[in-house]
């Protein structure tokens, strides 16, 4: 009599073998994501204990020589700076996706995408170059001074634009022909087609997208810190200075002592939050249309 250890089939020992991979390699990276967040609370707890959480919100304004550690003037400038990336990025990108696809030659197709990956693959402090030796010239020519919460948009909207536009490009990419084939025997024009069926069939991954592409702003440090000017300021107008949270970590981190390098582990987690708020509120307005979307 054959036992029955003997009736199991290599494929299956190997869905288990992969399957245990995939659960190990799942649970380090919640694992590590822990242990960040933990690190944070841990440098993070004199100030807490020392300066209060309500002192970062109702001091004067950031001055740690003078004991002073207000964020929000930081705060606001990294989400008018990151948001403002998004709104301007999002649908330039969408549209170079739709053009990449159904508008372009299949040659000035594929050279534009490995343009575009190509684009995605500089590093930062490339773009910050860039920006302070042509942007912000430009800016500064236009409305004095130049470095300012225009030029940080501008120079992270060309940053994440790749992004965003390689993700809708792959999501486009993977529509069904049988829907472009059915929108077509129906009558749709392209424009009609694209709005109609292929935007609503692809709004998931480009969503996608759009979060990668805001994640990046958000976490951005040398480009907008060579382009915004490091001033601390709530900014009224788009020519405005300003300085981020991640520039300010990366101005003061090298020299911050007992409660101010507490309070820049906590700016960190103040930023962490942002990240974690933006992420929480997409993924709330896109439950809510998916659900709208199968009433």
């Amino acid at each position: 009599m054959i036992s029955s250890s003997n009736n199991i089939s290599p494929h299956s020992k190997n869905d288990d073998l992969l399957s245990g991979s995939v659960r190990c390699l799942a649970l380090t990276a919640g694992g590590l994501l822990l242990l960040v967040i933990a690190f944070l609370f841990h440098e993070s707890w004199p100030a807490l204990h020392h300066i209060g959480l309500t002192r970062f919100f109702s001091d004067p304004d950031w001055y740690p020589t003078d004991n002073s550690y207000r964020l929000t003037s930081m705060v606001w400038g990294t989400i008018f700076a990151s948001t403002g990336a998004v709104l301007l990025a999002s649908p330039l990108a969408i549209l170079s996706a739709l053009f990449c696809h159904f508008y372009a030659p299949p040659l000035l197709s594929r050279w534009f995408r490995r343009m575009v990956e190509l684009l995605a693959g500089i590093p930062s402090v490339v773009f910050g170059f860039w920006g302070l030796v042509v942007l912000v010239p430009m800016i500064g020519h236009w409305h004095p001074p130049g470095p300012s919460l225009l030029a940080g948009i501008l120079i992270l909207a060309f940053m994440i634009m790749p992004t965003i536009m390689l993700v809708a490009h792959t999501s486009i990419a993977h529509v069904p022909l049988a829907y472009i084939h059915s929108a077509s025997a129906l009558g749709f024009s392209r424009w009609s087609m694209m709005w109609h069926v292929i935007l609503p069939t692809t709004k998931v991954g480009i969503f996608t997208g759009i979060l990668l592409g805001l994640a990046r702003a958000l976490g951005e440090t040398m480009a907008v810190l060579m382009v915004c000017g490091n001033v601390v300021q709530t900014p009224s107008r788009l020519f405005d200075p300003i300085r981020t949270l991640t520039a300010n970590i990366a101005l003061e981190m090298g020299y911050a002592l007992g409660d101010h390098r507490a309070a820049l582990f906590m700016s960190g987690l103040f930023l962490m939050g942002l990240v974690v708020l933006f992420v929480s509120m997409a993924e709330g307005l896109r439950y809510r249309n998916t659900y709208a979307a199968t009433k």
